[in-house]
């Protein structure tokens, strides 16, 4: 027997709440998309693939069918730019990876590439594991954590490590709450139907540029450490940060010190916060469905032996494997893509306009019934099935598809499968509290297991 999870029941209703209609409709549907956004999204989904949406001089349309996702992210990829969402978030992220477009973006992803070949990824593994160690060294037996939090410590430190060369573990609080605050007022922006613009202040603007100063400060002192450790002429390290640092463009330049903190804030904020969200989704699910820990934990201790992990023998883990699809499948960490067309476009016979704003949700499309039987059921077992049901390929993406795939999905992916083999084959964690966890739709799903409420999870960790 699996248990039901997830906000999205009204997918199983066989009469959903009917969305407003009526010459004032869109209050009504801009009042359910800033209240309950993912679920007023499944509402439009469920009666159509292509669903549009009017928000006083607002269009919007969402895509739900995997043909339709694989049209505006791969085939006709290049007549999108990001959505506003990211643009809102320029002050943060900059002209980073994730916001950047066209000519600029393929330099920038070109460069970066190398340092997430998956030979290189797998030479992260050791250091993957020893971030973890120290991490569990201080959990004692019968202590309450917050274990988003942890996770989010363990997840700085592990990027700090691989890709900046040093520790950043000890800022986890400082990036953690600012970056909230940050997502929090862009969420704000975003559900705004007349946005203000960026120059009116107002005290959620003063808190959101108090917010990324002290984000910007992380990362130029990340940079500052950097140089400082490495002067002009010695050996440069093996990380992403040398690799940037290095780069010259066709004149000869290196990149500038903002050049260099957007890219840096880009990676070290997406190359931590998915991965935190993903393992704390997967704890809480674990303590959920004691069955499915058991047999996971069976498989470790069957693979393994007492044998010291690493990145190969990940790969002789088919549960633990299926576990972490599962979790990205009922919680991908990027729950919303938006995309904005800068060139007519069409979907199958329908046509589009310029200037429209294309909503994707991973978290609506893979929980579609159509392509996952009983999708609000957590089985990891549906992902070991020797002939798995035929769906469309973007019937799952939970690092986004395309050109514009996550280039640390290899990254995050061995990163999740460490850490999680690794905590399980010592400790069990456990929730005191039996209320389902909610899910907060920033920019990224957090979980809200909190105390009061608020974004967290708090579980007791018990010594195996």
């Amino acid at each position: 027997m699996h248990e039901e999870v997830g906000p999205t029941a009204v997918m199983r209703e066989p009469t959903p709440r009917p969305l407003p209609t009526g010459p004032l409709a869109w209050m009504g549907v801009y009042r359910d998309l800033a209240n309950e956004p993912i679920d007023t999204f499944f509402r439009f989904a469920v009666r159509s693939d292509r669903a549009l949406l009017n928000i006083g001089t607002r269009r919007m349309l969402l895509v739900s069918h995997p043909d339709d996702v694989a049209e505006v992210l791969v085939n006709q990829n290049r007549r999108f730019h990001k959505g506003r969402a990211l643009r809102l978030m320029h002050r943060v992220l900059g002209d980073g990876l994730l916001t950047s477009e066209d000519d600029f973006w393929r330099r920038q992803r070109r460069l970066a590439q190398p340092a997430f070949h998956r030979q290189r990824v797998a030479q992260y593994g050791e250091a993957i594991l020893a971030v973890t160690e120290r991490q569990l060294s201080e959990w004692a037996d019968g202590q309450e954590h917050d274990v988003a939090r942890d996770m989010t410590r363990l997840g700085l430190s592990v990027a700090g490590t691989c890709l900046f060369g040093m520790e950043v573990g000890d800022q986890a609080d400082v990036v953690r709450t600012n970056l909230a605050a940050a997502m929090r007022y862009g969420n704000r922006i975003i559900k705004a139907i007349w946005p203000p613009p960026p120059w009116m202040p107002s005290p959620g603007r003063r808190r959101f540029e108090e917010a990324a100063g002290h984000l910007d400060q992380v990362v130029f002192d990340i940079i500052d450490r950097r140089r400082r450790a490495a002067p002009e002429g010695a050996v440069p390290p093996d990380d992403l940060l040398a690799l940037l640092m290095a780069a010259r463009d066709d004149a000869g330049h290196p990149m500038t010190d903002q050049q260099l903190r957007d890219e840096s804030m880009t990676l070290l904020l997406a190359g931590h916060e998915t991965s935190a969200n993903a393992l704390s989704w997967t704890f809480y699910l674990l303590d959920r469905h004691p069955d499915v820990a058991r047999r996971l934990r069976q498989e470790l201790d069957n693979v393994l032996g007492g044998e010291p992990l690493s990145s190969e023998r990940v790969g002789q883990l088919p549960y633990l494997a299926a576990v972490v699809s599962e979790v990205l499948r009922l919680y991908p960490p990027v729950w919303l893509m938006v995309r904005e067309s800068i060139a007519p476009f069409h979907l199958g016979d329908d046509s589009y306009p310029a200037g429209l704003q294309v909503l994707i949700s991973p978290f609506v499309v893979q929980h579609d019934g159509r392509w996952f039987p009983n999708p609000e059921t957590f089985w990891p077992e549906r992902w070991l099935d020797d002939a798995p049901p035929e769906r469309p390929s973007l019937a799952y993406l939970p690092f986004g598809a395309g050109p514009r795939l996550c280039i640390g999905r290899p990254f995050a992916l061995l990163e999740i499968s460490l850490v999680l083999a690794t905590v399980l084959s010592r400790w069990e964690l456990l929730r005191s509290d039996p209320t389902p966890v909610g899910a907060d739709p920033l920019i990224t799903l957090r979980p809200r297991g909190g105390p009061g409420g608020r974004d967290g999870l708090l579980m007791t960790v018990r010594r195996r």
